[in-house]
């Protein structure tokens, strides 16, 4: 990060101290002549025999040192013995570069500084990465060295600008009306979907905290409390399998109001992510972000998470194939399925291996299959299924899907939900395969009208869509008895580029209502007593209409920072196994300590 582009309009006279004068970064060619003083850490050094160079770098920047024993040995002679890493003190006057020497690379490349005096604070081992290059470097030595790599210019910038998120929401948030309030880390497994992380307690004996996955009951019981509109930068934490954009433990902005409907949430939330956008990147998006219901955006773009940066939507072809030939798509029909394709406009771009690599991804994300036609230069068909298809399939699919010359049609069959995740994952791929992903913006995008519940992966069983507090939509929750599936919720999703950063709804006000929630959920008495038994007695005392949204602060500023991995913009985060390189945890603990938690370990057995 240089002060040059920084947007936390730093001034030196922040930064002063009886160490210091001015930042690195801050030094450019209208310091020619003054005296400076500047702290960091020594990037590089170079000798040259009649001169030494050094860069100096502390969070703002680098700037150039230049020791010439002909101005002053004492500081030159000890340049020679400085290596990378030393933290250093000097003082000297800056000097205009002349023009063939020159930095572009570097926001102070117009000026270097002439060194008098230099104090070495404390030398270090050399480094196991070079700080500032480390494209060759493996992400776990990068976490096992956290201090070092957090030292870098890009994790300092990514850390800064979450640091802006932050204050910039605050502020937001704030000008309307919001109560920033905390709630317990230590609390009650009230189980939401991940597993629990468990607290044993101490002077309890075999009682369990959870930390909480959200503080999504603790917000609901604060506005039955009145506080009308309460949000705090939430600490969340979930025992689940990891990628690259999930954490075990992450930060959310969780925002919760009274008296409300679906449009002020969202109209709310649009101006929040106006504000952090104009504050912080100094950018305008435009309002209000557009909606999409979730039946249309599974069945044109094949997921509940859009990705609208490129078009290749999935087109509906099952009245084409009523009458088919081809046995996989009339088994999918009769049995109340659809037939769906994605068309690609070259399939000289794809070799046949690279064509079964279609199928066998359809494979693995629970297709039976996918087909593919080849349309020729003369419009004929080239399929392993051509010959199944008759002549007007062929006319109906070219009329309908305005095929031409050269283009590749790609076909799944099965029911909705499968049929449209699986071209969903297969039109991310092409997406990003074919370069149809437009690159340097961002592209927002509501998806509301979800279902209430879906059936879960034994196909018996109910499970929420969002969560089991909920509200449902009062024009179908009329079938809450008869037809649950039918029921649709009062919920909403913000989806950036092709990611959800955050999610909401409008919540259950009723106690009644949230019994017959649980009940459908399959929820004994006992459990829903034990769980939320403290929950549902809050909800007896005269509960106001209210909803909120979690937006996924990591995952936020991870997109906004055009980055591939949440851990970049977490200082400390874990591994893929959940592990912290630094410190080395998780870790084993002393009987002492078990006993006193009264825990025993048994070690599972090896086979």
């Amino acid at each position: 990060m240089s002060l040059k582009n920084n947007k936390n309009n730093i001034v030196c006279n922040d930064y002063q101290t009886i160490m210091r004068t001015n930042l690195c970064g801050e030094i450019n060619k209208s310091f020619a002549g003054k005296e400076v003083t500047l702290c960091g850490w020594v990037s590089s050094r170079r000798d040259h025999g009649k001169l030494i160079f050094i860069d100096l770098r502390d969070f703002s920047g680098v700037i150039q040192l230049v020791f010439d024993p002909n101005f002053d040995i004492q500081p030159y002679n000890t340049a020679k013995d400085i290596r990378s890493e030393y933290v250093v003190s000097i003082k000297g006057e800056v000097k205009e570069r002349s023009k063939d020497t020159i930095n572009p690379e570097l926001a102070t490349g117009e000026a270097e500084i002439v060194v008098s005096k230099i104090k070495i604070f404390n030398k270090s081992k050399t480094p196991p990465f070079t700080i500032e290059k480390k494209e060759n470097i493996d992400e776990i030595t990068r976490l096992k060295y956290r201090y070092l790599d957090l030292r870098s210019q890009d994790m300092q910038k990514n850390l800064r600008l979450k640091h802006d998120v932050i204050v910039s929401t605050r502020q937001y948030l704030n000008s309307k009306g919001f109560v920033e309030i905390e709630t317990p880390i230590l609390a009650k497994s009230t189980p939401e979907g991940a597993r629990d992380f468990l607290v044993p307690s101490r002077l309890n004996t075999g009682k369990f905290y959870a930390l909480p996955q959200s503080p999504q009951l603790f917000k609901q019981i604060l506005m039955f409390s009145g506080f009308d509109r309460c949000y705090q930068i939430a600490r969340c934490f979930r025992d689940e399998d990891l990628r690259s954009d999930r954490q075990p433990e992450f930060t959310q902005i969780d925002l919760e109001m009274s008296f409300i409907g679906i449009d002020d949430v969202i109209n709310l939330t649009d101006g929040l992510i106006y504000s952090i956008f104009k504050e912080v990147l100094n950018e305008e998006i435009k309002l209000p972000i557009e909606k999409i219901s979730w039946k249309e955006s599974m069945e044109k773009y094949g997921t509940d998470k859009p990705d609208m940066r490129f078009e290749l939507l999935i087109r509906d072809i099952s009245n084409i194939f009523k009458n088919s030939k081809v046995k996989i798509f009339k088994n999918v029909l009769d049995n109340k399925g659809i037939i769906k394709s994605l068309v690609v406009d070259d399939f000289s771009k794809f070799t046949r291996k690279e064509l079964d690599n279609l199928v066998d991804l359809a494979k693995k994300n629970g297709a039976g299959g996918l087909a593919w036609i080849k349309i020729e230069k003369d419009m004929s068909f080239q399929s392993p299924i051509a010959k199944f298809i008759t002549k007007s399939e062929k006319r109906d699919l070219i009329e309908s899907l305005n095929l031409k010359e050269k283009n590749l049609l790609l076909i799944v069959a099965d029911e909705f939900i499968k049929t449209c995740s699986v071209l969903g994952v297969i039109r991310n791929y092409l997406g990003n395969k074919l370069k149809l992903i437009k690159r340097g913006g961002h592209k927002f995008i509501w998806v509301c009208d979800f279902p209430l519940f879906m059936l879960d992966d034994t196909g018996k069983r109910l499970s929420p869509s969002h969560h089991p507090f909920t509200k449902p939509d009062e024009k179908t929750s009329k079938f809450l008895s008869s037809d649950p599936l039918k029921v649709m919720s009062m919920a909403y999703d913000i989806v950036l580029d092709g990611k959800e950063i955050g999610g909401g709804s409008i919540r259950i006000d009723d106690i009644n209502l949230q019994r017959k929630i649980f009940k459908l959920l399959k929820i004994d008495t006992e459990k829903i007593e034990e769980n939320f038994g403290f929950f549902l007695r809050s909800l007896d005392y005269g509960v106001p209409p209210h909803g909120g949204i979690a937006i996924g602060l990591d995952r936020l500023v991870m997109l906004i920072g055009g980055l591939d991995s949440i851990r970049e913009v977490i200082a400390f985060p874990k591994t893929q196994s959940a592990s912290c390189m630094l410190t080395n945890s998780p870790s084993k603990v002393s009987g002492e300590q078990l006993k006193e938690v009264h825990i025993d370990v048994i070690e599972e057995k090896k086979e």
